[in-house]
């Protein structure tokens, strides 16, 4: 059976960049004519010739995701349960080479984050970690969902890479989905960024979406830190890996993120600037390409943005995120991996949603549903 690798190997960093910034605005207009867009017309919109016509994007992004997800907004909510980590990456607070304290929650100091969470009202959990092999281990995420699989619908992960059979396991311990975000589809930056530990290795973390949909995942999340390198590029790639992923595993949903580089211990600066409009530029180009997947943004972004993001074809939202393990009841002062922008409470959201006349829905799915 081919991978991703198969597809990824017939492109040239260099030769996607210069087409996509080789588009005209006649050529915008002849992609915004068309019923359906295909990889190639993605191309055209995230262009720099698309500038100018964000808003009659914007127009049919809104159209289409109401079409598709009616007036609604999913809300979810992370939860951190290690720093530790063996990997240096220099953009992220929890690099190997930052000396600071580490922790790791224990099965009571789970227990406790928990209770506070599903107070907020919360059905939907994503589990954080860094990538420590040793301490936090599948065994230790396999213990980690057990203990909270009875209060959470849905429970998510964004872990380090596994391999098929250790997702296997954990799909069996009532795991629903896995967000492995490439963070550059350029080979050389990436390596710039991610010298020692096993996430050094590109070809590895590039092959994770396929073992996930091998294994049978419910759902996998894409994406690309946008700053590493030219975003225009990285999210051409990202693109051609969702639409590989819709073909070869068609059973299992999708979504998209758009993390952008956050102020952290150890700040590396963005090699190139995506700006608010390019960012709306982009979830719009992402949702003319594909009306079913789904568009998360997380609170890395600012209340302002946020707020006028909701209409334009995001169908997620994290609301009163900590990135520090422990931070919501059990160590509020511990090393968070980034800071957030958008500081608000679950309440102030879930209230900011509604205003724009769509309904909150706490989890994705019920697991009554389940297959098995």
């Amino acid at each position: 059976m081919s991978n991703f690798q198969d597809i990824f190997n017939q492109y040239h960093w260099d030769t996607v960049k210069e087409k996509i910034y080789s588009y005209t605005a006649s050529d915008v207009q002849e992609v915004l004519l068309k019923e359906e867009i295909n990889l190639e017309d993605f191309q055209v919109l995230i262009s720099p010739a698309a500038k100018p016509f964000i808003e009659s994007m914007a127009q049919r992004s809104r159209a289409l995701t109401r079409k598709r997800f009616g007036n609604t907004i999913q809300m979810y909510v992370p939860m951190y349960l290690s720093n530790e980590c063996q990997n240096i990456c220099t953009y992220c607070g929890f690099s190997l080479t930052n000396k600071i304290p580490r922790k790791t929650l224990s099965d009571e100091e789970i227990l406790k984050e928990v209770a506070y969470i599903k107070q907020l009202g919360y059905d939907h959990i994503l589990l954080v970690t860094g990538e420590a092999n040793s301490t936090v281990g599948v065994a230790y995420l396999k213990n980690a969902i057990k203990l909270i699989r009875n209060h959470f619908s849905n429970i998510s992960i964004e872990v380090q890479p596994l391999n098929q059979e250790e997702y296997e396991n954990l799909i069996d311990e009532g795991l629903y989905a896995v967000l492995v975000y490439q963070e550059t589809y350029n080979r050389a930056t990436y390596k710039t960024h991610h010298p020692k530990g096993k996430k050094s290795n590109f070809d590895y973390r590039l092959d994770t979406p396929d073992r996930l949909g091998k294994a049978g995942i419910h759902k996998i999340g894409l994406g690309a830190l946008f700053g590493l390198d030219d975003w225009r590029v990285d999210s051409f790639y990202t693109a051609l890996h969702l639409k590989y992923l819709q073909q070869t595993y068609w059973k299992t949903k999708y979504s998209i993120s758009f993390p952008r580089l956050r102020p952290h211990e150890g700040e590396v600066q963005p090699k190139v600037e995506m700006t608010d409009a390019d960012l709306v530029q982009l979830i719009c180009a992402y949702r003319l390409l594909d009306e079913d997947v789904e568009l998360s943004m997380s609170t890395r972004e600012s209340e302002t943005f946020r707020n006028n993001v909701i209409n334009l074809g995001i169908t997620s939202m994290s609301a009163e995120s900590k990135t520090n393990p422990g931070g919501y009841a059990v160590d509020q002062k511990s090393l968070e991996q980034f800071e957030i922008s958008d500081e608000r409470g679950t309440n102030k959201i879930k209230a900011m949603i509604q205003s724009q006349g769509y309904e909150v829905v706490w989890k994705d799915w019920d697991t009554s549903y389940s297959k098995k």
